[in-house]
């Protein structure tokens, strides 16, 4: 190995920071909708599947694009794309604080999720070719730490100043952040080395057709599509639903709610010693029962109960969204790539569905009736948990 490529596969302190900022610019854009609906609702006039949308957009243009941004980063490279989508989500995110009606909303909204797979897939093919071992470990650690931290700001942020000066401001803030990342990203973040173009079409045609044959992958895929459908579905209405009489919380309240999860990504890593010991279908059950127990304790009208229900829900998603990961490398033997961007479209498909579903339930039913959608999803996430660890491997 030439003492360049050596150079490449030993990341220092900047690559990390590089690596951190690019999760925390993706997930910062990723779900701060969620935090100013009510204020939405207010200013166009509209119901609480419409303003849900705005959230369920984006997803869905993520489940949509990201087996393709994967295929296509393997044919015109990874450092240019992730800065081209980082400089795009920054013009979109501009762009919807001057939507003049909700329908440019949702559009904005969707274009950011068409942007959000040339950063999150296609990192993550750039970090497993340009760095070696454990390094790669250290750097996925620091990319999903500041993809946490960023889903986290992006609802805090737009709470905050959606409360102070209007969402329109939450998101030219958000939009000034975005834009300041995106040039630290484009003059730190490493040239690709090691970048091989491949346009082997047939070949990713054969492997698509072995992994839609692969019943364990399916059943992992299903388990995905039920953890974002509830977490999205859940967290979306349940906000909604604070910011009601008797609680009557504001945007800058519910970012203060949202710091549970926060402590919910904290719990993750201590369970990877379950794993081992227990084994991942049992952690998956152990998880969902959690985030089931924690859905329960939201019906209560007290709110310190519902934020320790919603922290407890929220732990259980991701412990459970780990176990579903570690699984999908499990379960096939070759491709795996193309089965992350198969899991990532059925999870994203899960969040948009969850956002329809549950703001339909919430208009009938208000919260409790999205509860009970979003109960319904996790005892289906356990039963394709029992079935995906007895189908022959």
């Amino acid at each position: 190995m030439s003492l360049e490529m050596t150079a490449v596969a030993r990341p220092n302190k900047v690559s990390r920071i590089v690596v951190w900022i690019v999760g925390f610019l993706a997930f910062l854009n990723l779900y701060p909708m969620q935090a100013v609906l009510p204020l939405l609702m207010t200013e166009f006039s509209a119901d609480a599947v419409q303003a849900g949308a705005t959230v369920g957009a984006t997803v869905l243009a993520i489940a949509l694009l990201s087996p393709f941004v994967g295929v296509w980063s393997d044919a015109v490279g990874r450092r240019g794309l992730i800065n081209a989508a980082l400089f795009a989500l920054t013009v979109l995110t501009f762009a919807i604080s001057l939507s003049t009606s909700l329908d440019v909303v949702l559009m904005m909204r969707f274009l950011q999720g068409m942007a959000i797979p040339g950063v999150t897939v296609v990192l993550t093919a750039y970090l497993a070719e340009e760095f070696d071992g454990a390094e790669v470990s250290r750097l996925m650690t620091a990319y999903i730490s500041g993809g946490v931290f960023g889903g986290f700001s992006g609802r805090f942020v737009a709470g905050y100043m959606g409360d102070f000066l209007g969402w329109r401001a939450a998101f030219i803030v958000l939009g000034s952040l975005t834009l300041c990342g995106a040039l630290f990203v484009w003059r730190r973040l490493p040239a690709s080395r090691r970048f091989v173009a491949r346009r082997d079409v047939s070949g990713i045609l054969l492997q698509f057709r072995r992994h839609a044959a692969n019943r364990q992958l399916l059943l992992v895929c299903l388990i995905g599509f039920c953890i974002l459908f509830s977490l999205v579905g859940g967290l979306t209405y349940l906000m909604l639903f604070l910011s009601k009489a008797p609680f009557s919380l504001s945007p800058r309240d519910l970012g203060n709610v949202f710091l549970v999860y926060l402590i919910g990504a904290l719990v993750t890593p201590l369970a990877a010693g379950a794993m081992t010991r227990l084994g991942l279908r049992a952690v998956l059950l152990l998880a969902l029962a959690g985030a089931a127990a924690g859905l329960l304790l939201t019906f209560v009208p007290e709110l310190p109960l519902i934020v320790f229900g919603l922290t407890l829900f929220s732990s259980g998603i991701f412990v459970a969204q780990t176990v579903a990961i570690r699984r999908v490398a499990e379960v096939v033997c070759e491709g795996r790539s193309l089965a992350a961007g198969i899991y990532g479209t059925y999870y994203y498909a899960g969040g948009a569905v969850g956002t329809w579903l549950c703001g339909l339930a919430y208009v009938r039913a208000d919260w409790q009736g999205s509860g009970v959608v979003v109960l319904t999803t996790l005892v289906l996430a356990a039963a394709a948990g029992i079935m995906a660890w007895r189908q022959p491997h």
